[in-house]
């Protein structure tokens, strides 16, 4: 008995650690590297610094898992945040309301959005190009409008939005808390869901079923455009500024943060808690270097490498 007794138990932990998931492993490592590296690093204020500097690059990253999982990509996502980040400052120093400020950002991602979906599900377009050319528009006008400069804003209630708190919890993480709600009851716990996962598993069925598939398409695309345009307030409210160039680039952290939380490009498989992992994995290394003074550029290889890595990972335990 005993014998069996052992010779079971080091299977049945073996198969515990398989399903720990690659970025798992990657974002455990990465705390004791930098926790070794600096003493600041597990320092509460920078903690609390990880977590408000990662939630933009999550309100990025949710939709550009939904648009992975339909076997799509959205590259536009860092220059529509900044177009809409441009728009929100104009009307604010215009002396509008930040409300209609906001509702300016929003429409802005979701015409954008609903551009790059209708141009994929209706003309059947490959989304790397359609993309590739919105992000050249939506850039282009974010400097056509600015002409290369900052749009600076004074308003104390958009500082707030960054600054302030609700019960001693910071408004910015409230904000990303409430964005991963939503996109949770989305994808699990509504027939949208259902269909995100089919458009990547099994579109054809969709079609045979009489379903909408293209407007379940475009309305992925349009979520991500909202999703930037809410991004572009916090943005906005952390510079309290528009800045041209603030955002170029984040779609590069997204789509890592993504890949290294586990969804694939193929066949509808996502997980959006590996997403979340995949984003924190993402800000912890940026923190760690910028706390080592590791040049930005340095930092872009350093992501590339982590999705390596973390893709590694799930394919030798995959073999096992």
């Amino acid at each position: 008995m005993s014998d069996t007794i052992i010779a079971i138990r080091p299977s049945a932990f073996g198969a515990g650690l398989r399903r720990v998931p690659g970025v798992a492993w990657i974002l455990g490592l990465l705390v004791v590297v930098f926790a070794l590296a600096s003493r600041d690093f597990l320092s509460a204020p920078n903690l609390l610094n990880i977590g408000l500097q990662s939630v933009i690059l999550l309100m990025l990253a949710l939709p550009m898992t939904l648009i992975i999982m339909t076997e799509g990509v959205d590259i536009s996502m860092g220059a529509v945040l900044t177009l809409a980040s441009v728009v929100l400052a104009w009307v604010l120093a215009h002396e509008y309301s930040l409300m209609f400020a906001l509702a300016a950002s929003l429409v802005t991602g979701l015409v954008f959005g609903i551009v790059n979906g209708m141009l994929v599900a209706l003309l059947k377009m490959p989304p790397f190009v359609v993309t590739l050319g919105t992000m050249g528009i939506a850039q282009g006008l974010a400097l056509l409008a600015t002409d290369g400069q900052s749009i600076v804003v004074s308003n104390s209630t958009l500082e707030a939005v960054y600054a302030g708190s609700w019960a001693g919890i910071p408004q910015t993480l409230l904000i990303g808390a409430a964005a991963y709600a939503v996109t949770h009851w989305l994808l699990y716990q509504t027939r949208f869901g259902t269909y995100v996962f089919a458009l990547g598993g099994n579109p054809d069925a969709l079609k045979l079923a009489g379903i909408r598939a293209n407007f379940y398409l475009i309305a992925v695309y349009a979520f991500g455009g909202l999703m930037a345009g809410l991004a572009a307030l916090i943005l906005t409210s952390r510079m309290s500024s528009g800045h041209p160039t603030a955002a170029i680039g984040m779609e590069f952290d997204a789509i890592a943060a993504v890949v290294v939380g586990g969804t694939s490009f193929e066949h509808g498989n996502g997980w959006l808690f590996g997403t979340l992992l995949g984003v924190l994995a993402v800000g912890a290394l940026r923190n760690g270097l910028n706390l080592l003074t590791i040049p930005s550029s340095v930092q872009v290889s350093c992501i590339g490498l982590l999705v390596i890595v973390a893709l590694l990972i799930d394919g030798f335990k995959g073999k096992r």
